[in-house]
């Protein structure tokens, strides 16, 4: 296990660093030399990289998707942690151990693979039943289930990722269908664990993860029909009418034309998967964006483009508050002096006026 992981690296520390490269860029400066620009990973997030300084040296040592060395400077550059290198060499795969660098699933795949089975055990509706244990029989597409990430970048984006996301959506698919009327539980959950099944064969993912050449041409809907065609051509009295109902769930799921379904959902399953298909991303979407934030002050993140917002780091929010100014009770007062009551004021009696009046006032003897 390394000893530098890029979720612990603290801003004006130096350190020395075992990492794989997500990017590289060779650009120049003003000057005519050139520098690197990098984005540098492991297990626990990404941070992106600058050595200014001695590159003409490795620059052509290392490409994408190998295992560096890095010795640098931990600095902030608006407001974001960024790594200025100072010295950098390629690294074997056999100087690494590969469970440092890429990001995995908390849970264990052979767990959650069995808890998938126990699912599809548990499908009322026998054609179902057989076409997803048709599926998952397949060694070669369970091996790939189980590993692949549900996304290259914005959410489950990480080895087990794809496996987690549909459990989590058969748990919500559970929480929601005995809320509406006439949901057929068993073709939802047959959407949720089929809807992304062409995800194994549209990234790539023994490294950093991208896009195969199919991924790129085809994408994840049409690669997960021709998976499924081949299976349904082995069940030659699977319902025509069910197997379109579970087709258009895994062209639908998307909800929108322009974010890349070919239909729209049309019946009541369909819509229901679509939305909780979409908040379990969002919500996970926006852990992961809490998580990998880089800003070193402020209570919010920067643009999260997946979710076309900034959002609020509520925990930072709460503990950075002030708190409320303990009110002292005021010290007490001595009572001012009750008021005297003025001396009868007689008026001078050197005047003839003032005897005038003074005889007036005084009683009767």
């Amino acid at each position: 296990m390394k000893a530098t992981y890029v979720g612990n690296l603290v801003p004006n520390e130096t350190v020395t660093g075992l990492f794989i490269v997500i990017s590289k860029e060779i650009r120049q400066k003003k000057t005519g030399e050139p520098y690197l620009t990098l984005h540098l990973a492991d297990k626990t997030g990404e941070i992106e990289a600058k050595m200014w300084d001695n590159v003409a040296e490795v620059m052509e040592t290392f490409e994408r998707d190998d295992f560096v060395k890095a010795k640098g400077l931990v600095q902030v550059y608006q407001n974001r942690s960024q790594f200025t290198v100072h010295k950098l060499r390629r690294l074997e795969d056999h100087e690494v151990d590969l469970a440092d660098f890429f990001p995995c699933s908390d849970r264990d795949p052979e767990e959650m693979f069995t808890e998938l089975r126990g699912t599809i055990a548990g499908i009322g509706n026998p054609h179902l039943r057989a076409l997803l244990e048709l599926v998952f029989s397949d060694s070669q597409i369970a091996a790939l289930y189980k590993i692949a990430p549900a996304a290259k970048t914005i959410h489950h984006a990480y080895r087990g990722g794809l496996l987690e996301h549909v459990l989590s959506l058969c748990s919500l698919a559970r929480l929601t269908a005995p809320h509406y009327k006439d949901i057929d539980l068993d073709l939802l959950l047959t959407g949720a664990i089929l809807h992304d099944v062409g995800k194994i064969e549209e990234l790539t993912y023994e490294r950093s993860f991208g896009y195969s050449a199919d991924g790129q041409l085809l994408g994840h809907i049409i690669l997960g029909l021709r998976l499924l065609n081949v299976k349904f051509e082995k069940l030659p009295h699977f319902p025509p009418k069910l197997r379109s109902l579970v087709e258009h769930m895994i062209v639908s799921h998307h909800g929108e034309l322009e974010f890349g379904s070919p239909k729209v959902p049309i019946f009541a399953e369909a819509l229901l998967f679509h939305h909780l298909d979409n908040l379990d991303s969002k919500m996970e979407a926006l852990r992961c964006a809490l998580k990998r934030d880089h800003s070193v002050e402020g209570d919010f993140t920067g643009w999260i483009g997946s979710l076309e917002r900034i959002l609020l780091k509520k925990e930072r929010y709460l503990q950075a508050a002030k708190p409320v100014a303990e009110t002292k009770p005021a010290p007490l007062q001595t009572p001012p002096p009750a008021p005297q009551s003025r001396p009868e004021s007689k008026p001078p009696a050197n005047t003839l006026f003032g005897e005038k009046l003074q005889a007036v006032l005084q009683p009767d003897k």
